[in-house]
């Protein structure tokens, strides 16, 4: 199967450079909505069958524009949500400087899986209950399906299970709206087939 995984459009926690992960979470902003809406366009080539979204709303009010346009309905997996960013949940930080959220992921990539923020997930507990929720993403049978998710989720569960994301991104930030396509399954892996919306990583640090 394909999926077309969607990172959310923007917020004001992603001007501000707020921590924000838990539930609900911040609406999309005016940029955010007219990001959501390109997706329609964007998307245009790929028949997408099903819509998964997380359970916070600026992933829904993502997918929106092409669940109408298409006439799908939304399906929710809470599973599909931001990594928790714990005692730090709400923090902004400054321009330039590094979040304890942001190092723990760097510490994940550098062999220390164990590492949290306080509070929050380690890298096994991310990884188990993204993989839960795009199983159940693959059992529904179809052949293309747009998933809609979060920067740190994403990137970090991609870089784990899709084969080339670690290259093709390298340092890169996945951008609000940002694609990226994988084919494959569960049971056999998957490997990319498509990055879009990439940019040097700055001082968006919580990506969330």
């Amino acid at each position: 199967m394909r999926l077309i995984l969607v990172r959310h459009g923007r917020t004001n926690s992603n001007v501000t450079l707020r921590l924000d992960t838990a539930y609900p979470g911040a609406d999309l902003d005016s940029d955010g909505l007219e990001q959501a809406a390109s997706l329609v366009e964007r998307l245009s080539h790929h028949p997408i069958e099903a819509i998964y979204t997380s359970n916070l709303v600026r992933t829904q009010q993502t997918a929106r524009p092409v669940a109408e346009h298409r006439g799908l309905e939304l399906q929710v997996l809470p599973g599909l949500r931001e990594i928790s960013a714990g005692d730090e949940e709400m923090r902004a930080y400054a321009p330039g400087e590094t979040s304890q959220y942001l190092a723990t992921m760097v510490a994940w990539g550098s062999g220390h899986p164990e590492a949290r923020v306080p509070g929050g997930e380690d890298l096994q507990e991310v990884l188990d209950r993204f993989d839960d929720a795009i199983a159940t993403v693959a059992a529904s049978g179809h052949e293309v399906v747009m998933v809609v998710s979060h920067g740190a989720a994403l990137r970090v569960w991609s870089y784990a299970r899709v084969a080339g994301f670690p290259q093709a991104i390298g340092a890169a930030h996945l951008d609000n709206t940002g694609v990226i396509v994988a084919d494959g399954s569960p049971e056999d892996g998957w490997t990319l087939a498509h990055l879009e919306g990439v940019r040097s990583h700055d001082a968006e640090s919580a990506n969330a």
